[in-house]
């Protein structure tokens, strides 16, 4: 019998306490082919998401990942994050939480038998209306600009 992680438990617990705290739950996340997101969001292979209950609809955090609809300039998106590519959970207004090393992502787990390599996997989907104005494309910030200067909005920052 394989070993139950602890890292969903731990999600569930955190999330728990920013509510109950009256703090906003951020998740960060790896993503890969397994994961599915609003890719124009993606910065550097990783996103930050709000998971608040205000910001999120039908919230489910299972034991294999985590799934919600959110709302991204104002289009309703369908999410998957697989528990195994989650970075960290922590609260925004204080940056407390917990950060999680993220090894091997789902996608690049090999599978246990030629059956599981057959089955279907998620993918990330353009949004409605794909077409992004000029004016939309040009404030969006690349992967490679420099990170937001001192006094701006909190981030996580991971100590190795």
């Amino acid at each position: 019998m394989s070993e139950i992680s602890t890292k969903p438990y731990l999600l569930r617990a955190i999330y728990e306490w920013c509510t109950d705290s009256g703090y906003t739950p951020y998740l960060a996340v790896k993503v890969d082919a397994a994961t599915t997101v609003p890719m124009e969001y993606v910065r550097k292979g990783e996103i930050i998401l709000n998971i608040s209950y205000g910001a999120t609809s039908g919230l489910k955090m299972d034991n294999d990942a985590i799934h919600f609809r959110a709302r991204f300039n104002g289009v309703s998106r369908e999410l998957y994050i697989p528990v195994q590519n989650v970075l960290a959970i922590y609260a925004n207004e204080n940056g407390q939480g917990m950060a999680f090393e993220v090894n091997v992502t789902a996608s690049e787990m090999a599978p246990a038998s030629a059956e599981e390599a057959s089955a279907p996997s998620l993918s990330a989907v353009p949004a409605k209306g794909a077409e992004t104005p000029a004016a939309e494309t040009a404030s969006t910030p690349s992967d490679d600009d420099e990170p937001p200067k001192k006094g701006g909005r909190p981030t996580l920052t991971r100590i190795k």
